[in-house]
């Protein structure tokens, strides 16, 4: 029986305050879109800068002949002897994972494959490129002390840290992240007062009743159930509308840009996005519900 009322109450409600349920609705679509889209680039740039930082290495290269770095002035090129010990010890590091030799062939391979200017590219020559050992490290962060025991080892011209020439483009990722991630919570936050504000007018206005009710005895959950169940529906309603944008979100948006990412953001993580807003959407209206309720449970 009580059931039965509750459940009348709810459908009464939704239909008496039915342009209220449809703010809550679209608050809730709109705010959980803009979370997701913000979660969406977190989850985006999490795996980029992830992607990126696996791919650091140390690039010691080599003395040749002729080479214009002080470390080789008067010493010539590395020995063969200088080479295998250099490899040697590279590789008994802790922190190293794997050495590669890179001949001056492979490495002028590389630098015309990277579409340099045509004439630079003429004037260049095999035996102008270094040889030189690309160090794949168990922890890029400790690349420091990795470049502080090669210091002035015999053979090396000079060692750079692929990760200072990316740090530029690891910070614009972060700066990328941190700001979704403040709009996302911006629009919750904005998202709760519009809703909280919402299901206040709709207790106003049915504030004659709910007085009814506490008079005869009513329990604050009972009084409060209708509420909730009707924010609770709203949110879900609103739910389904926030993951059908964020579904063309990734379709429009996301996978139009993958040709510049290196890693696609997967079907997999948006579900976990449109999980979670999901959940935050009703929780919210559920919260609102309770929170803005509690005046008119006083006779």
């Amino acid at each position: 029986m009580r059931a039965n009322f509750i459940f009348s109450e709810v459908w009464i409600g939704l239909r008496r305050n039915l342009t209220m349920t449809i703010a809550v609705v679209v608050t809730v679509a709109v705010g959980m879109a803009l979370l997701g889209i913000g979660l969406m680039i977190n989850s985006q740039v999490s795996s980029l800068t992830s992607y990126w930082t696996n791919k650091v290495e140390l690039s010691v290269y080599l003395c040749k002949k002729d080479s214009p770095f002080e470390e080789c002035r008067n010493k010539g090129a590395i020995t063969e002897e200088e080479k295998i010990a250099l490899q040697t010890r590279l590789k008994a590091m802790p922190l190293v994972e794997r050495v590669d030799f890179e001949t001056q062939a492979e490495a002028y391979k590389l630098f015309t494959g990277q579409g340099v200017n045509p004439v630079l590219k003429q004037a260049t020559r095999v035996e102008d490129m270094p040889e030189s050992f690309r160090v794949k490290l168990r922890d890029p962060d400790k690349a420091t002390e990795v470049v502080q025991s090669l210091q002035g080892a015999a053979g090396v011209s000079r060692i750079i840290n692929t990760k200072d020439l990316a740090n530029p483009f690891f910070d614009f990722l972060e700066k990328l992240r941190n700001m979704a991630l403040a709009i996302a919570f911006i629009m919750v936050f904005a998202a709760t007062l519009l809703i909280g504000n919402t299901v206040r007018l709709s207790a106003y206005n049915r504030r004659r009743e709910t007085g009814i009710m506490r008079l005869v005895g009513a329990s604050n959950i009972y009084i409060q159930l209708p509420f909730v169940m009707e924010g609770t529906i709203a949110g879900l309603i609103g739910g389904v509308f926030s993951a059908v944008l964020l579904i063309v979100t990734k379709i429009m948006l996301f996978d139009s840009i993958q040709g510049f990412m290196a890693v696609q953001l997967g079907w997999n993580s948006l579900a976990w996005v449109i999980t979670l807003t999901m959940s935050i959407g009703v929780l919210i209206c559920i919260l609102a519900s309770f929170i803005t309720l509690r005046r008119y449970l006083r006779v």
